[in-house]
């Protein structure tokens, strides 16, 4: 026990004296926040632009521009009839709302006319607005029709609707998809990183290798075994202090939600992190070189890191695909944190639990095996 402690203090020590290795391992996986709060973190909240031009200077009119006036996230402007081009094509307004002469008439007839819509934005913008005035402008013409053109009678069934002593209580339900957008973004930023530092940790091996230092090693008392698990358990260290920085900031600092407790979180992202370590020997015991080992990390680690969903949602790429992506660990571990993010109990999720520690249990037999067969010194000489 003493000789891997002062193994993992040696490796640990070595490998963190580069400053841009404390960059590398422990602030990489900040990025991914920086980038889920660049893609999701903007205000959701549109304000709508509109511009008024009054043609046709009435009660019935005033009463519309102050109803439009009173509608959420919608500014209202008073302007000229020959600024409507300008303001529309120069962006300073969304769109414009004309109320022609005889708009009044037109609603006390019963038949609404006479009021005239500009956008250049398309039915995003003018659908929002049609579906409140249309319907207010409805109700008027209604009233209207009951006053059966007695305007004493509708001034006080309109007065009656303006003033109406009923209330309608609205309550707003939080959003919680930014925030599970910003956590796959910021999980799937953080696994690519995890694997990249799990290779580059392991690559120490072929490094000592290289360097003979590895077989002047095991000429002490220091065996091979003991070597291999001191290089596993600094990974797991470098990649636990990972896990545990990127989920604190997440949460207490940038006060992105996790939708799901902090320890469920870390639990999943732990037991990929030992997927990781795996893969990353499997990868060393493959390799001859710290050059083909490189090779195979790029020709392995990216592309299925971009199949597994960890870039973009999985449901956007074909369907084969997704079914080749049902095969990677990657997928598994972000599948298993959207099941916890959706209100799952870790426990119910058992069987994807599961699935990760066989992922993990393979590689490491895979790689013990191969390990194993290759004694051989002569790809160092």
């Amino acid at each position: 026990m003493k000789d891997i402690l002062w193994l993992i203090q040696n490796t640990l020590r070595v490998t963190f004296r580069k400053k841009k290795n404390i960059i590398m391992y422990l602030f990489m996986p900040l990025i991914g926040i920086f980038i889920s709060l660049l893609a999701y973190g903007g205000d959701q909240k549109m304000t709508l632009h509109v511009g008024i031009v009054n043609q046709d200077e009435s009660e019935i009119t005033a009463d519309t521009i102050q109803f439009l006036a009173g509608l959420e996230n919608v500014k209202i402007t008073e302007i000229e009839a020959g600024k409507v081009q300008d303001q529309i094509t120069s962006g300073k307004l969304d769109s414009v709302i004309t109320f022609e002469k005889g708009y009044s008439d037109s609603v006390l007839a019963g038949r609404p006319d006479h009021i005239q819509l500009t956008s250049i934005k398309g039915a995003q913008v003018t659908g929002f607005v049609k579906s409140y005035l249309y319907q207010y402008v409805d109700n008027i013409s209604t009233i209207s029709r009951a006053a059966d053109g007695n305007q004493q009678t509708f001034r006080q069934m309109n007065q009656d609707y303006q003033h109406s002593n009923f209330k309608l209580s609205t309550s707003s339900l939080e959003d919680s998809s930014k925030n599970k957008n910003m956590t796959n973004q910021t999980i799937g930023f953080l696994i690519m990183i995890m694997l990249m530092s799990a290779c580059n940790l392991s690559e120490i091996i072929l490094l000592e290798k290289e360097k003979r230092t590895y077989f002047r090693l095991l000429s002490t008392p220091i065996n091979a075994r003991k070597y291999l698990l001191a290089n596993v358990l600094v990974n797991m260290i470098v990649m636990t202090i990972q896990v545990v920085i990127t989920l604190t900031i997440m949460k207490s600092i940038f006060n992105i939600g996790l939708n799901m407790t902090y320890w469920e979180a870390a639990v999943v992202m732990l037991l990929f992190s030992l997927i990781a370590v795996g893969l990353s020997l499997v990868l060393i015991s493959f390799s001859n070189s710290r050059s083909a080992a490189s090779a195979l990390q790029n020709l392995i680690i990216m592309p299925t890191v971009m199949l597994s969903g960890c870039f973009w949602p999985v449901e956007v790429m074909p369907t084969t695909l997704q079914k080749i992506a049902n095969f990677l660990p990657q997928r598994w571990t972000l599948d298993t944190l959207t099941k916890l993010q959706e209100g799952h109990s870790i426990s119910e999720l058992s069987l994807h639990l599961l699935i990760l520690f066989a992922f993990a249990a393979a590689f490491f037999l895979i790689a013990v095996y191969k390990f194993s067969r290759n004694t051989t010194t002569q790809n160092f000489v």
